[in-house]
C-alpha cells in the first residue's frame, strides 16, 4: 500500500517546479510538462520514489542506526525539526558545521565541551567567576547549543541522510558521498540527483510539500523502531525460555543430589532395626 497518494501530493503542492530556464535534463525523466514557464512534476513518479525511500529508511531504523536529517532552508526548518525529534533522529537546521561527517572526532569534541559547560554551571564551579565571565561562557554556551545541540546525542557517523534541497545543503551531500554514507533528499526540478541514492522529485520550496514527503517517511521510520521493539522483545523472551528449560535439568539434579542422602538413611533404618 502506497504511504502517499496523487491527490495528497497534488493538494500540498509537489508537483510545482522551478522555472524552466532553471532546470537541470537531469531531471528530465521526472517532469510531466511545462504550465506558464514552470516545469510539473509526475506525481505518480514521485509517490513511488517516496515509498522507495520511506521502505529502505524503516529498515535502517528496524537495524538501530540513525538517520541525520539536513534542513537549513527557512520553509523547511521546523518541520525537520519537528518531523526529526518525533522519531527521536539527529537533525540540522541552522548552519551546516562544516566536516561535520569527514571530521566526526571535533565536533564531538564540541559537543563534550557543551556538555562540560553544563556540569560545571551546575556543580557550582563558575560561581566565582565574574558577571562578564558568566556572560560569555554562557554565549558560548548558547552558540554550540544552537548549532550542536540537535546531534548532541549522536555518538557515532549516522548511518544515512535525509536533505532538503541538494543543492542548498550541497557540502553535506559531498560529505556524505566521500564516507559512503547513503543520501536520501527532496530533488527539485533545478537540482542534479547524481550523487542522491534515494530521491523524491518535488517541489522542495513549499512548506506543505516537505511536510507531506516527511510525515510519510517519518511514519515508516516509526514503524521500524517498533518492530525493533517486538524483535528485541520476542528475543529476550526466548532467551529466557531457553535459560529456563535448561535449569529445570540442573534444578532437578540438584534436587536429586539433596534428597539422596534421606533415601540412603531410609533404607539403613530397617536393617538397623
Amino acid at each position: 500500500m502506497s504511504r502517499t497518494n496523487f491527490d495528497m501530493l497534488l493538494k500540498a503542492g509537489c508537483h510545482f517546479g522551478q522555472l524552466t530556464r532553471k532546470w537541470n535534463p537531469a531531471m528530465a525523466p521526472y517532469i510531466f510538462m511545462e504550465r506558464n514557464g514552470i516545469h510539473i512534476i509526475d506525481l505518480y513518479k514521485t509517490a513511488a520514489k517516496i515509498d522507495e525511500a520511506a521502505e529502505a529508511l524503516k529498515q535502517i531504523a528496524k537495524s538501530g542506526k540513525k538517520i541525520l536529517f539536513v534542513a537549513t532552508k527557512k520553509q523547511a526548518k521546523d518541520v525537520v525539526a519537528d518531523k526529526a525529534a518525533s522519531v527521536n533522529m539527529p537533525y540540522v537546521i541552522e548552519r551546516w558545521p562544516g566536516g561535520m561527517l569527514t571530521n566526526f572526532p571535533t565536533i564531538r569534541k564540541a559537543v563534550k565541551k557543551m556538555a562540560n559547560i553544563d556540569k560545571l554551571m551546575n556543580d557550582g564551579t563558575y560561581s566565582n567567576l565574574s558577571k562578564r565571565e558568566i556572560l560569555q561562557i554562557t554565549r558560548q554556551r548558547a552558540k554550540l547549543e544552537k548549532n550542536l545541540g540537535s546531534i548532541a546525542d549522536l555518538t557515532r557517523l549516522p548511518s544515512a541522510l535525509f536533505v532538503v534541497d541538494v543543492m542548498k545543503e550541497a557540502i553535506a551531500v559531498k560529505e556524505a558521498k566521500r564516507l559512503g554514507i547513503p543520501v536520501f533528499a527532496i530533488v527539485d526540478t533545478n537540482s542534479n540527483p547524481k550523487d542522491v541514492d534515494f530521491m523524491i522529485p518535488a517541489n522542495d520550496d513549499a512548506k506543505d510539500s516537505i511536510d507531506v514527503i516527511l510525515t510519510a517517511c517519518c511514519e515508516a521510520i516509526n514503524e521500524g523502531l517498533e518492530e525493533r521493539k517486538v524483535e528485541k522483545a520476542d528475543e529476550k523472551a526466548a532467551k529466557e525460555q531457553a535459560e529456563t528449560a535448561e535449569d529445570k535439568p540442573k534444578r532437578a539434579r540438584k534436587a536429586a543430589r539433596k534428597d539422596a542422602p534421606a533415601e540412603a538413611a531410609a533404607e539403613e533404618a530397617p536393617a538397623e532395626a
